[in-house]
């Protein structure tokens, strides 16, 4: 029934303006409108609400990711824009911080300026 329905993103934020330059600025996610209760961007066709709350009690885990060819360089792009990537101490992540799945996946872990988990991901 779902199936074919289009998906839509949510992602709370608590300071819409410094959502936006960090989604459109940095990630280069495109600015739709600003409808009152969200901050609408167009992720690649997809639907992004970057929506209004008073405080943001980011997850423990991530919240939203893209997959991406190529993640090394998209990592080392997103770094000279002032993006940190984590490490985490419970698995080997690589000098870019990228961690590589047993399977042969790659994935790399930043956060939103409300402190939201986003990921790259490469899969095989």
């Amino acid at each position: 029934m779902l199936g074919s329905a289009e998906i839509i993103g949510f992602v709370p934020v608590s300071d819409c303006d410094k959502a936006r330059a960090f989604y459109e600025g940095v990630l280069g996610v495109r600015f739709v409108k600003d409808d009152g209760f969200a901050v609408v961007m167009n992720a690649n066709g997809i639907m992004l609400r970057l929506v209004k709350v008073q405080a943001v009690t980011p997850a423990q885990h991530t919240i939203l990711g893209w997959q991406v060819k190529g993640i090394e360089s998209v990592v080392q792009q997103l770094q000279a824009k002032g993006v940190q990537f984590v490490r985490y101490g419970f698995f080997k992540q690589d000098e870019l911080g990228i961690w590589t799945a047993p399977n042969g996946d790659k994935i790399a872990w930043f956060k939103d300026p409300d402190g939201n988990t986003l990921s790259l991901s490469e899969h095989v």
